[in-house]
């Protein structure tokens, strides 16, 4: 499956990791623009899709990592 991490000490655009197979690609929380790395087209399209439905529970969830605190859990697409 993708994986999906949040790093405290990544730094503004609020970005998070998501991994599948080898693959990894940084993400910008903001725009969902792909601004690092690489993921195969398909699960870039569900990395995508997911980000756009979460982009307001990621949005704090990145604060809370900025903080130390736990992020929390995310649910997966529906």
């Amino acid at each position: 499956g993708i994986v999906i991490k949040m790093f405290f000490d990544a730094h503004d655009p609020s970005p998070f990791h998501a991994e599948y197979a080898e693959d990894d690609a940084v993400v910008s929380i903001e725009t969902l623009a792909v601004i690092a790395g690489r993921l195969r087209p398909r699960a870039l399209g569900l990395v995508a899709e997911w980000a756009a439905l979460r982009q307001e529970e990621l949005r704090p969830a990145w604060l809370r990592a900025k903080n130390l605190e736990a992020t929390g859990k995310i649910a997966p697409l529906p």
